[in-house]
């Protein structure tokens, strides 16, 4: 997250509680300031349309809270009342008129204008994977096959634990996008472009060894190189938040939760 932002808006909302301000008042500052949260915060950016679905629940919210408490709805319903019959905001008012309109036309017209064309360059679907990568300060050697494969058959009490492991790191984490059957329809799916792929399809995971997987999760949509773009994917670098252990682990329930098997590494006779 960029932390410059959070804290610019955090301390603007502490410096709120030493200004009186009416409850219509309070709830626009609040919206605005979450909405630069979620809009210029987050990296890699949230797709819009994921934006605009946390600011309606935000905005619901808000409504309640003012709504709940009797002297806090009278407020608000003053202050409407006097912006909308005070002939001192007669010339916000139209204003507000004038550009909320305009504003929309506008937006609807840019959609319509929107060049559809492809992009000038192509992107590669499963682009090279590099030969190592680091991972909170140890270099993975991405030839070589995960680390708990074998444990599928020398073990596979602890491969089952793995596995388990594996599950509630999915579902915790990765089900919102790309689903509770892996068939990437998940919550935020359609906010993404392209949207998460059909782990289940056998032209994505099935064709891949574990260890691509795992550079894909641990650096996510950051750490594509430039053969991959153009990318509005929000998919997080998930080394940020996971350990190694727990990346291994969701990626091999990624294979055993869709029947697929993973492919095998190339070994050298």
């Amino acid at each position: 997250m960029n932390l410059i932002v959070v804290l610019a808006v955090v301390v603007g909302m502490i410096a709120l509680r030493f200004i009186r301000m009416n409850a219509l008042l309070w709830m626009l500052v609040w919206w605005v300031g979450l909405y630069i949260i979620f809009r210029y915060s987050i990296q890699p950016p949230l797709p819009q349309s994921i934006v605009w679905m946390f600011m309606g629940i935000i905005t619901i919210a808000l409504l309640a809270f003012v709504s709940f408490d009797t002297d806090r709805l009278r407020e608000a319903r003053r202050s409407i009342t006097s912006f909308l019959v005070d002939r001192k905001f007669n010339l916000p008012l139209l204003a507000l008129l004038l550009v909320l309109p305009t504003f929309v036309a506008f937006q609807i017209y840019r959609g319509f204008a929107r060049d559809p064309s492809a992009p000038a360059l192509s992107r590669t679907i499963h682009p090279p994977p590099p030969t190592s990568i680091q991972f909170d300060g140890r270099t993975i050697d991405l030839n070589q096959p995960s680390p708990i494969r074998e444990m599928e058959t020398s073990d596979p009490a602890a491969f089952a634990e793995r596995l388990e492991n594996g599950r509630r790191v999915y579902f915790e984490n990765c089900v919102y996008c790309h689903g509770d059957n892996m068939a990437g329809d998940g919550l935020f799916a359609h906010g993404f472009n392209p949207i998460p792929a059909n782990l289940r399809d056998p032209s994505t995971i099935a064709i891949l060894q574990e260890s691509y997987l795992f550079w894909r999760i641990a650096k996510g949509a950051p750490g594509l190189p430039s053969e991959a773009t153009p990318w509005a994917s929000a998919m997080p670098a998930w080394e940020n938040f996971l350990t190694e252990d727990e990346t291994w682990d969701v990626t091999a329930f990624l294979y055993e939760y869709t029947d697929q098997r993973p492919r095998a590494a190339v070994t050298e006779h």
